[in-house]
């Protein structure tokens, strides 16, 4: 090895054969593959310590960050029954708890920024509509202190992310910025620079979508597997 080059940590065995499966079957998005383990080492040493995801982004990539909550805050593939058996005792003192109790799943803490329309409209109104983000990240890393934010936008220049970005570094969270091949601002204020293939903003997003799936994957697998 040369001097002053780190040693690579293999992955888990269910986790690297999610992330060959991944690139076996799509070998064009082969470029994002570090971005990719390290977004899943972060994360996974995130939630494992008690911490809370934000995601961010416009349009379609607001959309995509919706999805990824929906994968991460409950069940994906696997199933995720509650393990607390504090929680479970208490769930037992009633029927409507024992249903509780068998019907709801583990999952993760992830907080899409710009989903309370309220909010946003009314930061929007009262001040400056491209920190409605920041804002909002701003009510919750004030009061805690474990957090990372995934910031998404296909080129890497949307204001309102990258004000986003900005905040979550000066409250030392750690920061992702999940772009296209170009990765502009958003990358440059990122701690980890994911970047998706794809010569249009269609594209990014179309090849984003198996790079976030094999995310979801790989979480579940470290804490579910």
């Amino acid at each position: 090895m040369s001097p002053g080059k780190k040693a690579v940590t293999p992955l888990p065995k269910p986790i690297q054969d999610i992330v060959d499966e991944l690139f076996g079957r799509r070998a064009d998005l082969i470029s994002a593959r570090e971005g990719l383990i390290q977004t899943y080492q972060a994360l996974t040493e995130l939630f494992g310590s008690g911490g809370i995801l934000f995601i961010c982004g416009n349009g379609g990539s607001f959309a995509d960050a919706v999805h990824i909550k929906g994968e991460l805050a409950k069940s994906f593939e696997k199933p995720h029954p509650i393990s607390s058996a504090e929680v479970l005792a208490e769930l037992e003192q009633s029927e409507l708890g024992r249903e509780l109790a068998d019907q709801l799943e583990q999952g993760f803490p992830v907080v899409v920024l710009g989903e309370s329309h309220s909010l946003r409209s009314a930061f929007a109104n009262d001040t400056h509509s491209q920190f409605s983000y920041a804002q909002e990240l701003n009510a919750f890393a004030a009061h805690i202190k474990r957090g990372a934010l995934l910031g998404i936008s296909t080129s890497g220049t949307s204001r309102n992310v990258n004000a986003a970005m900005i905040l979550a570094q000066a409250y030392r969270y750690t920061t992702i910025g999940f772009t296209g091949p170009a990765g502009g601002e958003t990358a440059r204020h990122a701690d980890i620079s994911w970047r998706a293939p794809g010569g249009c903003t269609a594209e990014i997003q179309e090849n984003q979508a198996p790079l976030y799936h094999g995310l979801c994957r790989m979480i579940e697998a470290h804490f579910f597997g």
